[in-house]
Order: C-alpha cells, then structure tokens, then sequence
C-alpha cells in the first residue's frame, strides 16, 4: 500500500486499513441525477436572470474569462487526493472545447460563475462548477448548472454525474437543490 489510500465507505478495506494504523484525512463523494425535473431546472435559471444576473454558454472565445475566474477561485477548491482542481494556464482552459461545453453567470460583463459538463459514457458530467466568492450562496451554481443540464437535455442525454470534496458541503448542497441523489462516498486513508 502507499501513503494514501482511496476507498469507497462500506469496501471492508476501510476496516483493514484502520486496523493498520492508516487514519481518514479527508472525504469525497458522488452524485447522479437521472430524469431531471425541467421545471426545477428552469427555476434556478429563472431565480439567477430575477436577480440580475444572465446565463449563457460560452464558446473558446471566453476563454481568457474563465481562466481569470478560475484563477481567482483556486485556492477556494479543497484540496484532496481525490479531489483536487489545478487551472493551469489560459491555454490549458482553452483546451476544455471542444469536448467540454462550458455555462456561465455573469454580472453585467463580469463572469461571476461557471460549469463545464462533457458526455462521457452516457452521462452530462460535470468536471467542475466555480464561483467567485462575491457572488456565492446566491443561486449562481445552481443557475449554470441547472442551464448546462437543461442543454443536454435537449439533445437527449438525461442521466448526470458530479462529485467533490466532503469539505465543500456547499457544493453537495447546490447538487441536491437540482434533484442529484449522493450515490457514492470515498475516504482518503493516510499512513
């Protein structure tokens, strides 16, 4: 075994690595979402534009803009072996599209929020969901995330997926508030 041990709770490893002296340094979960609601979809968009914000899809030319949200939002990602965020740079972020479609909040011209969602094995997977922390607890994660969801609705894709840092309830939150049930949890063992 190495230093750091990922397991999913409930795996009887969990008890052989305690029993080994390993202790839980951190903790992760899963979410899916399978037949969304629409019309609690469309609401959350709803609440954001009611607010004064507009949400939008963006294409590669806003790329500077994301990476400056991004860049901001960095240090705000808990860090974990299992889950962890870098940025990189611009050109890094530029290389989300095309596999990745990329939704975002903004202020008047200032991106505030965004979300990157890709198909992958018949799933909207979410990579990540970023706001700025002016702008936090304001509906704006749910708003992105409802629209990219709404998205691939439309083009027939109708299970999701997402996960995170237990250290970040705020983001478990926001998935809850669209409909994702938790599906998995994951601790991080350390010797």
């Amino acid at each position: 075994m190495g230093d750091h041990e990922i397991v999913q709770e409930g795996d009887p490893r969990c008890a052989e690595l305690e029993a080994a002296g390993y202790r839980v340094v951190a903790e992760s979960w899963a979410v899916r979402l399978y037949d969304p609601d629409r019309e609690l979809l469309e609401s959350a968009v709803r609440r954001a534009t009611a607010g004064g914000l507009s949400i939008r899809e963006l294409g590669p030319e806003s790329a500077a803009l994301l990476h400056a949200l991004e860049k901001t939002n960095e240090s705000d990602y808990p860090y974990t072996q299992a889950t962890h965020r870098v940025v990189g740079d611009l050109a890094t972020v530029r290389a989300l599209w095309p596999e990745y479609r990329v939704f975002g909040a903004f202020d008047g011209s200032r991106l505030v929020g965004a979300t990157a969602i890709r198909s992958h094995e018949g799933f909207g997977d979410t990579r990540f969901t970023s706001v700025l922390s002016t702008h936090r607890r304001r509906g704006v994660a749910q708003a992105v995330k409802a629209a990219s969801i709404l998205a691939f609705l439309d083009i027939g894709i109708t299970r999701f997926s997402t996960g995170g840092a237990a250290a970040n309830v705020g983001s478990l939150r926001a998935n809850e508030s669209l409909g994702y049930t938790l599906t998995e949890r994951w601790r991080t063992y350390q010797l």
